[in-house]
């Protein structure tokens, strides 16, 4: 029997989100505390979308290969002998063993089976089956199964259903808040892996806020204005939500002090420089754009109360050669914000399945956060996740 395309979710309930923001009501406590929700979004919201699941210069060589976890499905990324980065489901087409363990990496000039053997090429033919000798056996009929993965400025993606919207239909217009800092030249400066008690989405919306900011972020508070948030020129396209903020007069990025030990990424123009970008990609990528360096934070859910959350920080390469760089201003001071968002995001998970826990208001700060649940509860319903200007129309329609 097919699964039903809805979530597990009184339909009632999330009618509440779709209002109007004045009107709307925040994600009702099954979307962050229900195991059976977390099953259906792992199959809808990750398998079923695109992913990002690092960068394409963790395969830079030939012959590097890389296993990975999407939602409940194991895919293999592969870099070709002509450079080309491809994607496989990791899954051997004698008896479905794994090509490579998840979380393992490899460089080979080709992809062997543990199990019996048999040996693929990098652009995932058969090339040999060792003592397999049925009479007729053709090798060319037994390809790898192959994955959708995208590459966009540096980042991968994959899309482990492989039916999900085109890649380009789900990015949209997020282009126009991170052309300017070109990723794909940017250089990995520092990288910390937390482990959040906390649903993915709690996290989320953390992080497109700054109401809390007074409450929490002393340090963040000494160099941007909680109350600076502003729209980017034209409304997104595709399934991201997010804006600028400005800082102080004092400071030139986000450091504990304002000052930078970097540099400034050569390709911003100079109405960016007093901007720091904080755009949120669903299902599971941050990103944020400083004058002198790029910060993603990557998510991976664990269980409906557990996510994984890589942060990292990229800078130009004229950084690396500056006098007196370091990656930790800018590491240490989001490593103390993000201990402290991790805090609040933990408290508020420990209350989703208490009987005292409602859906509640939201406030006009919070104007991303109400069009991130508004994609999220239309996805519940339609199966999906949709950009936000596409649920207007719909709405409107």
């Amino acid at each position: 029997m097919a699964e039903p395309v809805a979530a597990p979710i009184d339909p009632e309930v999330l009618g509440l989100v779709l209002r109007p923001i004045e009107e709307a009501r925040t994600l009702p406590g099954p979307a962050y505390g229900s195991p059976a929700v977390f099953g259906w979004e792992q199959r809808h919201f990750f398998e079923g979308s695109w992913v990002c699941v690092g960068r394409a210069d963790d395969l830079s060589q030939a012959g590097d290969q890389k296993a990975l976890a999407v939602g409940g499905r194991s895919l293999l990324l592969v870099r070709g002998d002509d450079g080309e980065l491809r994607g496989f489901h990791n899954v051997c087409r004698h008896r479905g063993h794994e090509l490579l363990a998840v979380g393992e990496t490899r460089n080979a000039r080709g992809i062997k089976c543990p199990y019996h053997a048999w040996v693929y090429g990098l652009e995932g033919d058969l090339r040999a089956a060792p003592r397999f000798d049925l009479p007729h056996f053709d090798k060319a009929g037994f390809p790898l199964v192959p994955a959708r993965i995208a590459e966009w400025h540096g980042w991968v993606f994959v899309n482990a259903s492989g039916d999900a919207p085109a890649f380009e239909d789900h990015i949209g217009n997020l282009g126009m808040a991170v052309e300017d800092y070109v990723p794909e030249r940017l250089r990995l400066g520092a990288s910390h892996e937390y482990v959040v008690r906390s649903n993915w989405k709690i996290v989320i919306e953390n992080y497109l806020e700054c109401y809390h900011c007074s409450s929490i972020h002393p340090e963040l508070c000494e160099v941007t204005p909680p109350d600076s948030d502003h729209e980017y020129p034209e409304a997104s396209s595709g399934v991201w939500v997010g804006g600028p903020m400005m800082l102080r007069d004092h400071a030139v990025t986000m450091s504990l002090t304002g000052e930078s030990s970097g540099v400034p990424i050569p390709s911003v123009p100079e109405r960016k420089l007093r901007e720091v970008g904080y755009a949120a990609l669903l299902p599971n990528l941050l990103i944020s754009p400083h004058p002198d360096y790029l910060m993603t934070h990557r998510l991976v859910p664990l269980s409906e109360r557990e996510t994984w959350v890589e942060c990292a920080w990229y800078f130009p390469p004229e950084a690396f050669e500056h006098p007196g760089f370091t990656p930790e201003y800018a590491s240490g001071f989001w490593d103390i914000t993000n201990l402290e968002d991790w805090s609040a995001c933990e408290s508020v998970q420990r209350n989703v399945t208490s009987p005292g826990y409602r859906q509640g208001p939201i406030s006009s700060w919070e104007i991303d956060v109400w069009r991130e649940m508004a994609v999220i509860a239309r996805g519940f319903l339609e199966g999906r996740l949709l950009p936000f200007d596409v649920m207007l129309e719909r709405a409107t329609g």
